[in-house]
């Protein structure tokens, strides 16, 4: 396995440039998928070295459930450093067990709660205009999917800008942002390093429900005007948690606001190699495809050891 092992661990910080650059210079639809699934593969990648380093650090634990020539010295010796990082990985995994399982609990709540708040509202359209004087509007996926409005939202906006909220989240469910959200949500709790790129797919999918609306009403200072409208307001603390996305989620709004107000983004499959984005981005590549290999390098290195070790 040799330093195989421990690179996944350390190599989500190639991915840390692009996720700054990416908002920038790449079309946000193009950027959410980008930053999504390298997150996605970094997550996976550490989280499996991590079970690979656990197998042998508790294979040394006395009273364990796994045979006895998995702690042979020979099977250690397959893993560098096997005392310094055998054992810490055991509680390491644990962790991240524990915190991805909570990001899961505490999206599956809200979806629950936001759907008991929906079973009071007559009729079953897709816009459900809830009787709140609190400002907020958010993107309730399911089937079908319901874009959940406040009554002290509307009143704010003017026809133009309602349409444009509308649209927004309309955005968000047809192009199933909530995905997004929840797997980076998942890979940063996976993987600490991983937040910048939660943090940036968070603003992307805003952005890439922002100009959705603005061609749905095709008006894109409409779009600005009931994004600003909807900060200033605030939501009061109610409104959707990190996974559910909403016109005036917690942010940038005012980078949101200049984006629409400036012209419409090129929509680039990539970024152009020489500028600094390109860069970026070859990186992270070059930083995931290396994770990649280093992790199934280390597993099946991992593998013919224990086969040799005992039979499977």
């Amino acid at each position: 396995m040799g330093v195989f092992v421990l690179l996944p661990l350390v190599l989500p910080l190639t991915a840390w440039p692009m996720a700054r650059l990416a908002e920038v210079h790449l079309a946000p639809r193009r950027a959410t998928r980008l930053l999504t699934a390298v997150a996605v593969v970094l997550a996976v990648s550490s989280t499996l070295c991590l079970a690979l380093l656990m197998v042998v650090g508790t294979a040394q634990l006395p009273g364990n459930p796994l045979p006895d020539a998995w702690s042979d010295p020979a099977v250690r010796a397959a893993v560098p450093l096997e005392d310094a990082v055998g054992r810490p990985a055991i509680p390491a995994l644990l962790a991240v067990a524990a915190a991805c399982a909570h990001a899961l609990w505490r999206h599956h709540r809200l979806r629950r709660r936001a759907t008991r708040a929906l079973a009071t509202v007559p009729g079953h359209s897709r816009l459900a205009l809830l009787p709140d004087e609190l400002p907020y509007a958010y993107a309730l996926p399911g089937r079908p999917g319901r874009m959940v409005v406040s009554s002290g939202l509307l009143s704010r906006l003017d026809i133009q800008e309602r349409r444009a909220l509308i649209a927004h989240e309309r955005a968000h469910l047809t192009g199933r942002h909530h995905r997004y959200l929840l797997a980076v949500q998942l890979a940063a709790r996976a993987h600490p390093f991983l937040r910048p790129l939660r943090t940036a797919v968070t603003y992307t999918t805003e952005r890439w429900a922002d100009e959705d609306a603005a061609r749905a009403v095709g008006d894109r200072r409409a779009v600005a005007r009931a994004i600003g409208k909807a900060a200033l307001a605030g939501h009061g603390g109610t409104g959707p948690a990190a996974t559910l996305p909403a016109l005036a989620a917690p942010g940038p709004v005012p980078r949101r606001v200049a984006a629409l107000l400036g012209p419409v983004p090129a929509d680039r499959r990539w970024p152009p190699s020489a500028s600094a984005a390109g860069l970026a981005a070859w990186a992270a590549a070059a930083g995931t495809a290396a994770s990649v290999l280093s992790a199934a390098n280390a597993a099946v290195t991992l593998l013919l050891v224990l086969r040799a070790a005992t039979a499977l």
